[in-house]
C-alpha cells in the first residue's frame, strides 16, 4: 500500500461527489451521519472511496471522511486518545499485526459479528475478535527473469548470500522480512535469530536496502537488483505498470498479509463504524478490490475471474500452507527487533 508520509485529511463525503475541492485540516467525527475513517493514503484510500464509500455508504446518506496518515502516526493517535471519552475516528485501517497491537493496548472494541449482515460470508480466519479482515495477500518471492535466470522456489533461494547485490529488501517491511529470512534459515515465526544471522550474511554479500515499496519497485524497474520478497498483490500492480517481474509462492509457505479494520473504543459513531465494516465486506466491493488492487477477497461469495485469480490468488495447497505471523511475539519484541534492524543491519 502506498502510505502517506504526511498527515492528510480529505473530505470524501457528498460534497466530494459534487466536486468540492476543500480539504479540511482536522477531521472530527460527529454523533450521527458521519463516519471518520483512519486509513493510509494513495491507492488504498482512493479505492475505498471508489468501491466502498461512494457506491454503498454515501449513496445511502452517510457522510464519509477519510483521516489519512501512515499507520504509525494513526496508532500513536489512538493511544494518545485512549483516555478520551470521545475519539476522532470511527474505524481504523491496519494490518493484522497492528490490529492485534491496538487490541493488546486496550484501544479497540470487540467485534459483534451479529451486527454485520455480511459476516456469514466472511472467511473464518478473517474473523478476528478485535477486527475484521478486509483483503489479504501473501509474501511471495519476486524476481526479474532477465537478471535471475534460475527461478527461485523458496525464501531460502531468495536470501542466499551467493546472490550478492542482486537481492533487495524494504526497510519499512522489517518485520515480514525478518520472518521470511528466519523461515529461509530454518527458524520459526517466533524464533527470528537464524533470520538475523542470514540477513547479516546477505548484507555482507551486497544486499540492497530500499526505504519504501515504491523505491523497491523503482530499483526493480531500473534493474539495480533482481530478487526479493513482496506481496503478490503488489507484484500484479507492478506487472500492470510494465515492470519485468515474476512471482513465486515459496515452498516454506507464503507469509499471509491481512489488511483490516478495527473500531476504537471511543468511536463517536459506532453505528456508522459497523455500517462501514459491513459495506467493505459487500460482494461488489470485494470483487472490485480484487480487480483494482490485486488483493484477494475475504468473503466466500465474491467471484474472481479465473485469469485474475491465477495472477492474484493461491492454489488450495498454497492456501493451506499460508503462514500466519505470531502477533503476540512480534508485538512484545517489536522495539528490540527494530533496534537490531536499524543498528545492526542498516548501520
Amino acid at each position: 500500500m502506498n502510505r502517506s508520509k504526511s498527515r492528510r485529511e480529505v473530505l470524501l463525503g457528498a460534497a466530494a461527489l459534487a466536486g468540492a475541492a476543500g480539504l479540511p485540516r482536522m477531521a472530527s467525527a460527529q454523533a450521527k451521519g458521519r463516519i471518520v475513517v483512519g486509513t493510509w493514503g494513495g491507492d488504498y484510500a482512493r479505492l475505498l472511496n471508489k468501491n466502498v464509500e461512494a457506491p454503498l455508504l454515501i449513496k445511502d446518506g452517510w457522510e464519509v471522511v477519510q483521516d489519512q496518515a501512515g499507520d504509525p502516526e494513526r496508532r500513536s493517535k489512538m493511544l494518545a486518545e485512549k483516555r478520551l471519552p470521545r475519539g476522532t475516528t470511527d474505524v481504523q485501517g491496519l494490518s493484522a499485526i497492528n490490529m492485534f497491537q491496538m487490541h493488546d493496548a486496550g484501544t479497540v472494541l470487540p467485534i459483534d459479528y451479529g451486527k454485520l449482515k455480511n459476516a456469514g460470508n466472511l472467511l473464518p480466519a478473517m474473523k478476528y475478535p478485535y477486527g475484521v479482515g478486509h483483503i489479504y495477500s501473501g509474501k511471495v518471492g519476486v524476481y526479474n527473469p532477465k537478471i535471475i535466470t534460475t527461478p527461485p522456489v523458496s525464501y531460502k533461494d531468495v536470501f542466499d548470500p551467493k546472490q550478492g547485490n542482486k537481492v533487495g529488501i524494504i526497510d519499512i517491511q522489517y518485520q515480514y522480512t525478518l520472518v521470511c529470512a528466519a523461515l529461509a534459515a530454518g527458524g520459526k515465526v517466533d524464533d527470528l535469530e537464524p533470520g538475523k544471522k542470514l540477513l547479516l550474511e546477505c548484507k555482507k554479500a551486497g544486499m540492497r536496502i530500499y526505504p519504501t515499496n515504491e523505491a523497491f519497485a523503482q530499483g526493480l524497474k531500473s534493474e539495480e537488483f533482481g530478487l526479493g520478497v513482496m506481496w503478490k498483490a503488489r507484484v500484479v500492480q507492478w506487472q500492470n505498470a510494465g515492470i519485468s517481474v515474476t512471482s513465486m509462492t515459496p515452498t516454506e509457505g507464503a507469509l499471509a498479509y491481512v489488511s483490516g479494520f478495527v473500531i476504537p473504543k471511543n468511536s463517536p459513531n459506532k453505528e456508522g463504524a459497523y455500517a462501514y465494516l459491513d459495506a467493505m465486506l459487500d460482494k461488489s466491493a470485494q470483487e472490485a478490490f480484487a480487480v483494482d488492487m490485486g488483493y484477494n477477497p475475504t468473503v466466500t461469495n465474491a467471484t474472481v475471474a479465473p485469469d485474475l485469480n491465477k495472477r492474484i490468488g493461491f492454489t488450495p495447497d498454497e492456501i493451506k500452507k499460508l503462514v500466519d505471523l505470531d502477533y503476540n511475539y512480534l508485538n512484545k519484541n517489536d522495539v528490540a527487533l527494530k533496534e537490531w534492524w536499524d543498528k545492526e543491519l542498516k548501520g
